[in-house]
């Protein structure tokens, strides 16, 4: 008997397998489990997946669904692990529970880098594992250094062909080929989830704008955040909108939104919240946006590459220089928007809907950004990024990297090896201070 446990947190997600288990992306199994896993910061108030709307149209691709939270409770599945001396008794535990019995597991997880997808691939250390991508992030370098144990057992990666061309970053180190998602097949998914969007209003056209709530992962404050969405509003006016749609992060405060409100009225246009936890795709097909903006979310791309709607970002350029520590996952997702998508307040460019660079150039600078994030798991990207430093840094480049990264690495467009002292030396800091408060000074 074999058994496949497919291990999601989001409908996204849950789509992605509905996709891959439809066009034949996983070999027949006798049972087929979803282990639905609710991450969020208090999971006892916020409802996982299982209960999003839409959810009831992709059950019936799977035999079981199950609890993650439940299974482990009192513990969070982000924040817990067992110790590996206890692997032995928690598989015995979870074949008891799941009533998995002898069955052969093959499992089906995102991001293996954290748990719950790390600790679950420990625990069944003998079992295959496919990891699954739903968004920009596997595009980038795998975030930390993964147990052999664990990255020798991945068989691939599926995605989903956000960048057409584009191929994942993500633990290549093992040598695991990226396969992608059939884009038809996932569209055919979303296609199925769009009825769960009835109790949205009827608005055609419109510009919508996505929320994403950066202010929870510490890379703005509320305040910045507030202004990013009033930034979207105003530019889309700009460019002769007056119709928006403004869908908020599930888990946003409420006062974005009234912020928003009162910009609106201001600017005299008609804005429309969402109170509803449809997917961005569900209003992709029912409201076929006139045009969709965003930060860096995923669902720019899935508008653009799926749907073949325009679209503009803002705040890229903040997030790129906010993002902290260099290595920060979200780096590559941005960079890829940035890269990619036109600016909000470039007119001509969201018209045209022209892109920054092409496939080609974006892969070789993915790359780069990826072995100056995290240069110990891909060595052998060093004399790629120093060729691609060397040819390609300019004022337009630089924006991706870190003069401090590139001096630490020893890389082209850091700080000569001769000055690099300077920024050590307490005295040249001190001279420094004093220098800037005497041009404070002089401006008052």
């Amino acid at each position: 008997m074999t058994t496949q446990i497919f291990q999601a947190s989001t409908l996204y997600g849950t789509a992605t397998l509905g996709a891959a288990l439809d066009s034949g992306a996983f070999r027949p199994a006798d049972r087929r489990i979803l282990l639905v896993c609710n991450n969020a910061a208090t999971p006892e108030t916020t409802p996982g997946l299982d209960g999003a709307p839409g959810f009831e149209r992709l059950r019936d691709r799977f035999d079981d669904v199950i609890s993650y939270n439940e299974t482990i409770f009192p513990f969070h599945p982000g924040g817990w692990a067992p110790r590996p001396d206890d692997f032995p008794l928690w598989e015995r535990f979870l074949r008891h529970e799941w009533r998995l019995g002898d069955d052969d597991v093959e499992f089906a997880v995102e991001s293996i880098q954290v748990n719950p997808s790390l600790s679950l691939t420990q625990i069944f250390n003998g079992a295959p594992v496919t990891v699954y991508a739903d968004g920009l992030m596997s595009y980038g370098p795998t975030r930390n250094k993964i147990d052999p144990l664990v990255g020798t057992r991945v068989d691939r990666v599926l995605h989903l062909d956000l960048v057409p061309g584009l191929k994942p970053m993500l633990l290549t180190e093992f040598g695991v080929p990226g396969e992608v998602v059939p884009t038809a097949a996932f569209i055919k998914v979303l296609a199925e989830l769009a009825p769960s969007g009835d109790e949205l209003p009827q608005i055609d056209e419109p510009a919508l704008l996505l929320g994403q709530y950066l202010s929870a992962l510490d890379i703005l404050t509320p305040e910045q955040e507030e202004n990013l969405h009033v930034r979207m509003l105003r530019g889309a006016v700009e460019l002769g909108h007056t119709k928006v749609v403004f869908k908020p992060h599930p888990s946003a405060p409420a006062r974005f939104a009234r912020t928003l409100e009162q910009e609106a009225e201001k600017l005299k246009v008609d804005l429309t919240v969402l109170d509803t936890t449809v997917l961005a795709e569900v209003l992709y097909q029912r409201m076929r946006p006139a045009l969709v903006v965003g930060c860096f979310s995923t669902a720019l791309l899935t508008a653009s590459a799926l749907y073949g709607l325009p679209t503009a970002r803002v705040g890229t350029d903040t997030l790129l220089d906010r993002l902290t520590p260099y290595e920060n996952s979200n780096r590559v997702p941005v960079t890829v928007v940035d890269a990619l998508v036109p600016a909000l307040g470039d007119r001509k460019a969201v018209e045209a809907q022209r892109p920054g660079m092409g496939v080609e150039d974006l892969g070789a600078l993915i790359r780069a950004v990826g072995f100056a994030m995290q240069p110990k798991i891909y060595p052998q990207l060093r004399t790629e990024t120093e060729r691609y430093l060397t040819r390609h840094l300019n004022e337009r480049t630089i924006r991706y990297f870190k003069r401090k990264r590139l001096t630490s690495l020893g890389l082209p467009g850091g700080v000569p090896a001769q000055l690099a002292f300077l920024p050590r030396n307490a005295t040249v800091r001190r001279m420094a201070r004093r220098a800037r408060n005497l041009r404070r000074v002089v401006r008052r």
